[in-house]
């Protein structure tokens, strides 16, 4: 059979979230690639802060792009047509194909789904056209029964485009047998008959030991069980959203950096910090409400979805008097995106972008103001950091302009464009460039002004090649692949 003729698509679906959904659409688009298939992942509805600019200029979840990655393709705004930022405890913005056209609330977009659907499928049928197989990754689980009306994100997408569906349950939270067979109970006899297949992730140990429990499970519910997948130790995808946030102490001794960064309630692209994270040298915290900042060399503050309220916690718990007496020690002071916005003497709002019309007081360490404004800035981009020429590439989302006095002392020289801020003392630096420290001389020279003397960087790309190759080469031991091929419809191939 011609492979362009098969256009298939495998939904993996979780009976939680963080099941590990993202992490087997990943490697299963690197297997398959391998295998010479052409492949693109797609999930219907995200929500998350996580995001990454497309190369046709929109945005989507990041999980999405590193999938994109995987396959060995450019992350494109079909891959994720619906996308939601959440900006308070009840509201979000709502991303359609890329673009933000609303600000809702849960009951308002609960009654905007059937329009979020039509985006879905066209989203979908468009890749079907163009690869062999799609790879649709759910969220959340398909049995939260309040959700299951005009259901976009897991078994409505599922049954209006006849996919089938790969369960995966996450062991390492215990019970997976009771999350299998409680999460398919839970669906309709027509969402269950789409259900081919189901997968255990996360096993440690002797899987010998698993083989009782994993044959009663699939005589109680009559569906195969396609493997037992291992705990991978140490294996790095970038997370879907900032639930994931972690701690990264690093290994003690004298050419150690400490760097320190608030965990603002909106905090957004905390991707920025992955590259540090795998650092040997650096000792990441993150410091939430209520805790005293220890001390530090750096203080980075990251992109926010709501500016100003995070402004509001940060003088809350007490950051304001804290980075004064860090930049009176000496230490340094990093801002980026929506944390270079706060560097300055004001953020207005007049509009309501974010939050309720208005203006606030920045931390007024820059000579610069900004206005947020309704058209968000999407684009990727690649220049010289201007503190010693090492080259940077990464990408803009905000929705803000800047402008002031201190932005004449740039921090980027980027294409077209001078981007960010160095204060007279260059203790204090901003820029709207999310990604710097994934470029390993920008990440160098970065570290180096922070104060580290002799940085020794680990390839920020080259270890997430290596670990969705990693993670590949485990879905291809573990899975029963002619059961997998099966589903696909890839015997005849």
């Amino acid at each position: 059979m011609n492979q362009r003729s098969l256009k298939r698509g495998l939904m993996i679906q979780g009976t939680s979230s963080d099941a590990g959904k993202s992490t087997v659409v990943a490697g299963l688009c690197r297997l398959l690639k391998r295998r010479g298939i052409s492949v693109a992942p797609f999930k219907p509805q995200n929500m998350a802060l996580n995001s990454a600019v497309t190369v046709d200029g929109g945005e989507i979840g990041r999980a999405q792009a590193v999938q994109a990655q995987a396959c060995g393709i450019e992350p494109h705004t079909d891959m994720n047509p619906v996308l939601l930022k959440p900006n308070s405890d009840s509201g979000s913005q709502i991303i359609i194909h890329g673009h933000a056209v609303a600000e809702m609330d849960a009951r308002a977009y609960h009654a905007y789904k059937p329009k979020a659907m039509e985006a879905v499928l066209a989203s979908y049928h468009r890749l079907q056209q163009q690869y062999d197989v799609v790879l649709v990754e759910g969220a959340g689980s398909p049995a939260e029964i309040n959700l299951r009306d005009n259901d976009i994100a897991n078994m409505g997408f599922a049954e209006a485009v006849n996919c089938p569906v790969l369960l995966v349950a996450d062991i390492e939270r215990g019970g997976v047998f009771a999350q299998l067979v409680g999460t398919l109970e839970l669906l309709s006899r027509t969402e269950q008959a789409l259900v081919t297949g189901m997968l255990i992730n996360r096993f440690r140990g002797d899987a010998s030991l698993l083989e009782p429990g994993v044959n009663w499970l699939q005589q109680r519910v009559n569906k195969p069980v396609l493997g037992v997948l291992p705990y991978l130790h140490e294996l790095h995808l970038e997370a879907e959203d900032s639930l994931n946030l972690a701690n990264h102490p690093a290994a003690s001794g004298e050419n150690v950096l400490r760097v320190i960064v608030p965990r603002l309630p909106r905090l957004s692209n905390h991707t920025d910090f992955d590259p540090l994270g795998l650092q040997a040298q650096v000792e990441l915290l993150f410091v939430g409400a209520g805790e005293t900042p220890p001390p530090a060399d750096l203080i980075i503050l990251p992109g926010s979805k709501s500016v100003r309220s995070d402004l509001d916690w940060l003088r809350d718990n007490g950051w304001d008097v804290a980075i004064q007496r860090h930049l009176r020690y000496g230490g340094k002071l990093l801002g980026i995106c929506g944390g270079f916005q706060m560097l300055g003497k004001m953020v207005h709002d007049p509009e309501g972008i974010e939050s309720e019309p208005g203006s606030s007081a920045g931390l007024g360490l820059l000579q610069l103001e900004t206005r947020l404004e309704a058209e968000k800035q999407l684009c990727t981009v690649k220049g010289n950091l201007l503190l010693d020429g090492s080259t940077v590439h990464g990408y803009e989302i905000h929705a803000g302009c800047t402008t002031g006095a201190a932005l004449s002392r740039p921090l980027l020289k980027l294409d077209k464009r001078n981007d960010g801020a160095v204060s007279d003392d260059a203790q204090v630096i901003g820029t709207y460039l999310h990604g710097l420290f994934e470029s390993q001389p920008a990440c160098e020279a970065l570290l180096r002004w922070a104060g580290l003397a002799k940085p020794e960087i680990t390839d920020y790309h080259t270890r997430r090649e290596t670990d969705i190759n990693r993670l590949a080469d485990t879905l291809e031991e573990y899975l029963d692949m002619p059961q997998l091929e099966m589903m696909l419809g890839l015997q005849t191939m």
